[in-house]
């Protein structure tokens, strides 16, 4: 994690594994492609996300395989005590504002496995999200004040990202409301 406690590409990727075992056990390719698919489909193929190898996770004692050993035999794998503390330990970290193509995977992994926090955690979790789209918004709404000229077709697409991001505020309050 960076100093502010915000996640890095590649601790994205051990929430991804960790996240998916903690919701059941599965078999070593079977979390290798539950990985590569949810990122893939949320920011496309990326050589940021070129994660820690699922191998790595058990040496660390964060996986175990339940039988067999891992890769070479198709292990199924399950989270061990140490690996669901890693998992809460990303999941409550911080989401930092712009928006980009890793944060919305950051905040696509927090909504995946959102439930597997305790309530206290949760209701962290979503007022941080609340926080940094309103951040976010701010950054947009004193952009498009403070900017004056002509810009083309500049501020159409600003006035539709305000747009878009006054409605994830709007959501994620509602969200807010519902983890109360």
């Amino acid at each position: 994690m960076y100093r502010d406690n915000t996640l890095i590409p590649t601790e994205a990727i051990r929430l991804a594994a960790l996240g998916a075992l903690a919701t059941r056990d599965m078999h070593y390719g079977e979390l290798a492609e539950d990985v590569r698919h949810f990122t893939q489909r949320i920011v496309g193929p990326s050589l940021d996300l070129v994660g820690t190898p699922l191998e790595l996770l058990i040496v660390e004692g964060l996986i175990e395989p339940v039988d067999g050993k891992g890769m070479e035999d198709n292990a199924r794998l399950r989270i061990t005590e140490a690996g669901h503390a890693e998992m809460v330990r990303l999941m409550t970290s911080s989401v930092r504002a712009p928006i980009n193509d890793i944060n919305k995977l950051i905040i696509a992994l927090k909504m995946r496995f959102l439930h597997l926090l305790n309530a206290e955690d949760r209701q962290e979790q979503v007022d941080i999200l609340v926080e940094m789209i309103e951040r976010e918004l701010a950054r947009l709404t004193d952009l498009r004040a403070s900017d004056s000229g002509d810009r083309g077709h500049f501020f159409d697409w600003l006035d539709q990202d305000i747009a878009a991001t006054r409605e994830r505020l709007a959501w994620f309050k509602d969200l807010q409301n519902r983890v109360a």
